[in-house]
């Protein structure tokens, strides 16, 4: 039995930094994940994704914001259930819980934070007759090695987030990048469409919208794609297709564990500190819905932060907490209460 304060099920950012907020109220942690390695998203399909909304980066690489949330919470020393999934949750007299994964793994805590992103997924594939043959001969529906890219010629399907960085990224590695959606609006950030106009008034992406891809052709590799143009086809001689029209999302076990589902996701309390129905299992990030709910890295980041919060004041009843900056405080000296807050400020004046 592995025993902690707060069991955390997926190991991606917003999971990493719930360790962290975690570690600075003395609370550890244990997370669990079904993939080999922590990152979840980020490293498993986007390890090279330029990221531009993690505040105090211009750009930071998806395989990099892993890197630095393991060095930021390394010095609170958490525990790593890794290549097995959560697939039980039983919660005792005493209000604490024990989750046991699909590998027989038993872990003991005092909560329980799902921040499992979207959970298991496989991407949106476009309807088209031969897709499937072209899989991993041109069809690529991740972009994990960029450089496999380089000087080739490119077509990206597709109008939200994903299909405009990668546009992005790839307009100054590929020999040709199009772009091609069906409507002339995009869901993305407005910065992207403004980056993606740019580059293609440079000459270096070519977009064509509105349009849609249907036909793929080639032998034995891919060699073309046929857009649909307002019912005229044309024919655009490429080396990869990358269709990016999002994940489809699956909770897995996690969905049978009695907790509201609406939309498949996991229906919060965010007036308060993303509790579920189930009192003591919390949701936060991707994998949780609420009114105005946004899925960002940063709302994850917001939501794991008042999680561990709340589950101070759960472990902790009639202990008054003071919140305090860290710039006073460090990271390792204050456990939040009253009596640590007045002696940071003495000596923040000494």
């Amino acid at each position: 039995m592995i025993e902690t304060d707060i069991i955390i099920i997926g190991a991606g950012p917003t999971g990493l930094f719930a360790v962290f907020e975690a570690g600075l109220l003395k609370l550890k942690c244990h997370l669990i994940d079904g993939l080999p390695q922590p990152g979840g998203q980020l490293t498993e399909l986007y390890p090279k994704k330029p990221i531009f909304d993690i505040p105090g980066y211009p750009s930071v690489g998806a395989s990099e914001l892993i890197d630095n949330l393991m060095e930021q919470i390394k010095q609170f020393q958490p525990g790593f259930t890794l290549n097995e999934v959560a697939e039980t949750v039983e919660k005792l007299e005493d209000g604490t819980f024990i989750v046991t994964t699909n590998k027989g793994t038993k872990h003991h805590g005092s909560a329980v934070a799902i921040a499992g992103g979207l959970g298991s997924f496989e991407p949106r594939k476009p309807e088209l007759e031969n897709l499937a043959y072209y899989e991993d001969k041109g069809v690529e529906y991740f972009v994990k090695k960029p450089e496999m890219f380089a000087g080739k010629k490119i077509v990206i399907a597709g109008g939200g987030d994903s299909a405009l960085d990668w546009s992005i990224f790839l307009a100054d590695i590929a020999e040709e990048v199009y772009l091609v959606h069906r409507r002339n609006e995009f869901r993305g950030a407005l910065d992207s469409v403004e980056k993606v106009q740019v580059l293609k008034d440079q000459g270096k992406i070519t977009m064509i919208t509105p349009g849609e891809v249907v036909e793929l052709k080639g032998a034995d590799k891919l060699e073309a794609v046929v857009v649909d143009i307002d019912g005229e086809k044309r024919e655009i001689a490429c080396d990869n297709f990358i269709p990016l029209f999002g994940l489809t999302p699956k909770l897995g076990p996690i969905a049978d564990w009695g907790l509201e589902i609406e939309k498949n996701a996991i229906k919060v309390n965010n007036a308060l500190d993303y509790q579920t129905n189930i009192p003591g299992i919390y949701a936060i990030g991707d994998v949780n819905i609420y009114p105005g709910k946004l899925k960002l890295i940063l709302c994850g980041f917001h939501e794991a932060t008042l999680m561990c919060q709340s589950v101070y004041n759960m472990m902790n009843p009639g202990k008054k907490f003071v919140l305090k900056y860290t710039t006073v405080s460090g990271i390792n000296g204050f456990d939040g209460t009253r009596k640590e807050a007045e002696k940071a400020v003495v000596k923040s004046i000494d």
